[in-house]
């Protein structure tokens, strides 16, 4: 299964494992730059692409679906905002605590820059459809690893879930860039890809 983001005229048609590493790396960045209320239901939306509680090849999104504002400015400031964020990102922005390295999140990264330029927000928000509204932002950060987080949907960020996981973490680290390109590794207890 994979999941697909949309917006203009192009698709970033990514793996679970792919989807998980750019969700991951645009996480840190959202994190780190918001700052307006749209920003913090972006950030609600990103939260909202986590396949251990949405399910496997379940998520993805519509850029035409967001609410971006209701006006010319509001539209601008937040398209402006996750071009910011995906630059943020691309530059290896706290890459280090992930715990691998991504090795082709560039390429994704950069497809979604081509994406968001692309598109034009509605003047309409009537067409928005499963984007966060002002009331379910994600406005609390896990302390720990300051990454925003969908309360009360989630206890953790990311990276709490990650080390919550039962598998030895050097299994995960050895195969998670294998998973990263979009393949699959043996663990004790399952196949995972």
């Amino acid at each position: 299964m994979s999941n697909i983001f949309s917006g203009g005229s192009h698709d970033l048609d990514l793996s679970n494992s792919a989807t998980a590493v750019f969700i991951d790396v645009l996480m840190l960045a959202v994190s780190d730059l918001a700052s307006e209320d749209w920003d913090f239901r972006f950030a609600a939306l990103l939260t909202l692409q986590d396949q251990n509680v949405m399910g496997r090849g379940a998520v993805g999104f519509d850029l035409a679906e967001f609410d971006w504002g209701a006006t010319e400015r509001e539209r601008a400031r937040a398209k402006d905002f996750v071009l910011r964020a995906t630059a943020l990102a691309a530059s290896g922005h706290r890459w280090s605590e992930l715990g691998y390295h991504p090795p082709r999140v560039h390429d994704y990264l950069h497809r979604f820059t081509t994406m968001v330029e692309s598109c034009t927000p509605p003047p309409d928000s009537s067409a928005a459809r499963g984007f966060p509204g002002p009331d379910e932002a994600a406005t609390a950060s896990c302390v720990r690893h300051r990454v925003l987080r969908a309360l009360p949907l989630w206890d953790g960020c990311f990276l709490c879930d990650r080390r919550r996981d039962l598998r030895p973490l050097s299994l995960l680290s050895a195969g998670a860039e294998r998973l990263a390109e979009g393949g699959s590794v043996g663990i004790p207890g399952g196949q995972y890809n």
